[in-house]
C-alpha cells in the first residue's frame, strides 16, 4: 500500500520552530517530487515548497520564503520541512504529496498524485 505519513505537527509560540517530516512507505521518494502544502480553516489549499526528485532543485511560495527549507534524505525514504520564524499566520493543516513528476513546476493540487493525511500546525502565544 502506497502511503505518506505527516508527523512533527504541534503547538508552538511565534518566533518559534518546527521541523515536519514526511515519510513513505509501500514505494520509494526517489523519482518523485515532493511538495508540501498547507490549509487555514475557511481558506484554499496553498502549495508551499517543493522539491525535485534529486534534491537538487527547491521551490518556495513567497509567504514562507527565507524562513522556511525543504529537504529530503533518500535513505531514510523522507523529506522534512523546517519551519522558523513561525507567525500565526502559519496555523494550518501541512500535507505532504508526491508529484507525478520528477520535477516541481507549478504547486498545484492536481500535479501531485499521493497525499498524506496532514499534520496540524498551530502558532500562537
Amino acid at each position: 500500500q502506497l502511503q505518506l505519513v505527516e508527523s512533527g505537527g504541534g503547538l508552538v509560540q511565534p518566533g518559534g520552530s518546527l521541523r515536519l517530516s514526511c515519510a513513505a512507505s509501500g514505494f520509494t521518494l526517489d523519482y518523485y517530487a515532493i511538495g508540501w502544502f498547507r490549509q487555514a480553516p475557511g481558506k484554499e489549499r496553498e502549495g508551499i515548497s517543493c522539491i525535485d526528485s534529486s534534491g537538487g532543485s527547491t521551490k518556495y511560495a513567497d509567504s514562507v520564503k527565507g524562513r522556511f527549507t525543504i529537504s529530503r534524505v533518500s535513505a531514510k525514504n523522507t523529506v522534512y520541512l523546517q519551519m522558523n520564524s513561525l507567525k500565526p499566520e502559519d496555523t494550518a493543516i501541512y500535507y505532504c504529496a508526491a508529484s507525478r513528476f520528477s520535477v516541481c513546476g507549478l504547486l498545484t493540487g492536481p500535479r501531485f498524485e499521493y497525499w498524506g493525511q496532514g499534520t496540524q500546525v498551530t502558532v500562537s502565544s
